[in-house]
């Protein structure tokens, strides 16, 4: 059974393409090359940490999780198939990551955020508005974008996962799903779910929210 929805496309300036050269350290990485995972690690540093300062909110935590995702990724690298792209499982290691971290600690809400913190988050936020935009519709853009982030960060962890690696990170829900190690209908299954959730409590505002159709599978 197919059917059709609204998907909340919110930040395409996100998505990193990988960079030249990437494959070539990788396979020597994967082969016992600790220099070539260094500078695997030089590449993909700030990309990893912008996403952890969108899914944290906190500059400190989002170093310590990049920091802590790229250990992990060297520690398990043998186990990357390339049936997703490099940053993407960079990133669903971050998630992960994550998950653990606030199973002991909640994540800080934007409010008692340090001025250097909120600075840096309002910083990630910009990037995910329109630079077309006019500077009330901005305004607007930004205060949707924070209320959504909210939102996601109270959903479960899976549901979690698939919003920031469908809409933060990759566009391509079979990449997700190698990324996650699951089936591409569990994502998909998810994804409706997480949606739903978000709409349930009005995240998901037509208005500000720049969409795209989708066919997602059930």
């Amino acid at each position: 059974m197919f059917e059709e929805i609204d998907v909340l496309t919110l930040a395409p300036a996100f998505v990193e393409a990988e960079p030249s050269g990437a494959q070539s350290l990788l396979d020597r990485a994967q082969s016992g090359d600790a220099d070539a995972f260094c500078e695997l690690c030089r590449t993909y540093a700030t990309p990893l940490l912008r996403q952890a300062m969108t899914v944290c909110g906190n500059a400190a935590l989002a170093e310590d999780l990049t920091q802590d995702t790229l250990v992990e990724a060297w520690k398990c690298l043998s186990r990357y198939n390339g049936r997703c792209r490099l940053f993407t499982w960079l990133c669903a290691i971050l998630l992960n990551r994550y998950r653990n971290t606030v199973r002991q600690k909640r994540p800080l809400p934007l409010s008692s955020l340090q001025c250097k913190d909120r600075d840096e988050f309002q910083t990630s936020l910009d990037r995910l508005i329109d630079n077309d935009s006019q500077p009330d519709e901005a305004a607007q853009l930004r205060e949707q974008a924070a209320r959504v982030l909210q939102c996601v960060q109270a959903l479960s962890p899976k549901y979690q996962q698939v919003i920031y690696l469908r809409f933060y990170v990759d566009d391509s829900i079979e990449s997700i799903a190698a990324a996650l190690g699951c089936s591409v209908g569990t994502v998909k299954s998810r994804l409706f779910r997480a949606l739903n959730k978000l709409r349930a409590v009005n995240a998901l505002d037509p208005k500000f929210a720049r969409t795209e159709r989708k066919f997602l599978s059930l």
